[in-house]
């Protein structure tokens, strides 16, 4: 109950009577250890909750605001509360939004059920059998429901963030200043989902940092901080000088694709607007590997060179590792692991994943064609963390490597010996904050689950299950228990969503959607040059549909 502050400030005028209460949820299920656990010191936290809150007149509705991630599962007696619950989350959170509009629909059976995000995206048909309002557009479209359902009176003026709202944001605060990508690698749900690359107005993005209050750090969830038109980069970096010299934050850092770094000059007008870091979609050091994936806007420098160039401006680079093991050997990812450990020039990664076939992307659709899909896998199961597809090699090999990579068993001491090199070489360049930066990732790889929730009695309540690390087999999480009585009408929203039956071929619920989003998925452009990037112009793919 901690974490719920109704609002309380606005007009009185308006009864109690006729206030509408509205409960919005950040799903969430630990993509880690698969216990109910609070990942209080994770980042970036999910900031979806906050843009939606602002669909909802302040004077009219009384919004909460719960994030799974930072606080763990919401307890189900509180959706007793909304007339409105509202839901967003990724892929792998549908089946937690089953559970909460489960606990609804028991407790009160006149709640409104809202849903959006990717997962709803991917499902629209398969969603209307569950939730009142599937939405699959943008936040603002949380406006046209709320007028629908409630009324015009109760829906905001102006759509504005509700960070006040946001419990969980502290000494960094996280915000966007654009929305969506200009490129469209394979793998990610933004190709799938088509949407141009669309930018705030500045002087929006001053009122949003205002309204966050002066924080040490901020941090811009965008996902292309560079995006497709320079100037309006150059726009923000001068905002962003301006706003640090009067002392509304210390620094900040965004994330950003590799075509960012063709100009040094992008670098030092970052830096010199107070960048500490950045954090770049690296996924691979092979250029192979790469172009199979459509990100091509990597493969115009070598990674080794971006890195170092990023490094040596004053700022730290932070990217994820994703080893895929359906196209490369076990042999060879340890060898790419040897070389990222064994390189103090660059900084360690903060992740390391396995690949996802997200439903609807282009790289699904390949895996599907090519029967890659192993049995019985679970939309749950796509957490970046479980094998869904195929090896190579033996499933008991890449298991037993993949194990031995959850806590880097193997190559502690080469972490160690790298981190004091990549210490040495930059620690005059880096400040205390970015040298502690850059010690995170260490510390994520081999000891992820304390770093990012340190409550020892979580793990004396919730003993982890024993992981296999291979779809069709995975514990489900303890949340799959309803935990009271439902009403026998919500009992199955309670069985796990299945992406793939017994044989791998795809589930008959979800093939309509799938077959749709086949049908129309943006195909992959054409290779770009890149050369354009070294004259100040950001590369421009052909835009979504």
């Amino acid at each position: 109950m901690a974490d719920y502050v109704p609002f309380r400030s606005g007009s009185r005028a308006c009864s109690e009577r006729l206030r509408k209460r509205v409960l919005i949820v950040n799903c969430y299920f630990d993509n880690c250890s698969r216990q109910p656990r609070p990942r209080t010191n994770k980042l970036p936290k999910p900031m979806g909750t906050v843009y939606l809150a602002g669909a909802f007149s302040p004077h009219r509705c009384d919004v909460r605001l719960h994030c799974e991630m930072y606080s763990g599962p919401l307890d189900p007696h509180m959706l007793a509360w909304p007339d409105m619950l509202v839901m967003t989350g990724l892929t792998t959170a549908f089946d937690r939004m089953l559970h909460l509009a489960a606990y609804a629909r028991t407790l009160n059976k006149k709640v409104i059920v809202v849903a959006g995000g990717p997962a709803i995206r991917a499902f629209p048909q398969y969603s209307k059998l569950f939730f009142d309002h599937p939405c699959c557009g943008d936040v603002e479209e949380l406006r046209d429901v709320t007028g629908a359902v409630f009324g015009e009176e109760f829906v905001a003026e102006e759509m504005f963030p509700r960070f006040d709202l946001a419990y969980w944001i502290s000494a960094v605060g996280e915000l966007e200043s654009s929305r969506n990508c200009n490129f469209r690698c394979s793998f990610c749900t933004l190709s799938a989902e088509g949407r141009n690359y669309q930018k705030y107005d500045l002087e929006a993005i001053r009122r949003h940092i205002l309204a966050l209050g002066k924080r040490k750090l901020l941090f811009f969830i965008d996902n292309n901080f560079y995006g497709n038109e320079r100037s309006f980069f150059l726009e923000r970096a001068d905002l962003l000088r301006e706003m640090k010299s009067r002392g509304q934050f210390r620094g900040w850092g965004a994330m950003v694709t590799n075509d960012f770094f063709l100009l040094s000059a992008n670098l030092e007008l970052a830096r010199e607007s107070g960048c500490v870091a950045l954090f770049s979609g690296l996924e691979s050091f092979d250029s192979s590997w790469l172009r199979k994936m459509n990100k091509l806007q990597n493969t115009a420098l070598p990674q080794v060179s971006t890195i170092r160039k990023c490094l040596e401006a004053g700022i730290v680079f932070l990217y994820g590792l994703m080893l895929d093991p359906t196209t490369r050997s076990v042999t060879d990812l340890r060898a790419e692991l040897d070389f990222v450990t064994g390189t103090s020039e660059i900084t360690l990664p903060s992740y390391i994943s396995l690949p996802v076939p997200i439903p609807g992307t282009p790289y699904f659709h390949e895996c599907v064609t090519k029967g890659l899909l192993l049995p019985r896998v679970a939309l749950r199961d796509l957490d970046s963390t479980t094998l869904v597809l195929q090896p190579l090699n033996s499933l008991a090999e890449v298991c037993g490597f993949w194990k031995e990579i959850r806590s880097m068993r193997g190559f502690r001491k080469r972490l160690t010996r790298q981190f004091c090199g990549f210490a040495k070489r930059y620690g005059r360049t880096m400040t205390p904050l970015q040298l502690a930066v850059a010690f995170a990732n260490p510390a994520l790889l081999t000891a992820y689950s304390a770093v990012t929730s340190p409550f020892p009695w979580y793990r004396l309540r919730h003993p982890a299950p024993r992981r296999t690390y291979i779809a069709g087999t995975e514990p489900l999480d303890i949340t799959y228990k309803p935990a009271f009585p439902i009403s026998s009408r919500y009992a199955h929203y309670f069985s796990p969503t299945m992406l793939t039956d017994d044989h791998g071929h795809l589930t008959e619920a979800l093939a309509e959607d799938l077959e749709d989003s086949r049908r129309t998925i943006e195909p992959r452009p054409t290779p770009v040059s890149l050369a354009s990037s070294k004259r100040g112009v950001a590369v421009r793919l052909p835009p979504a549909p």
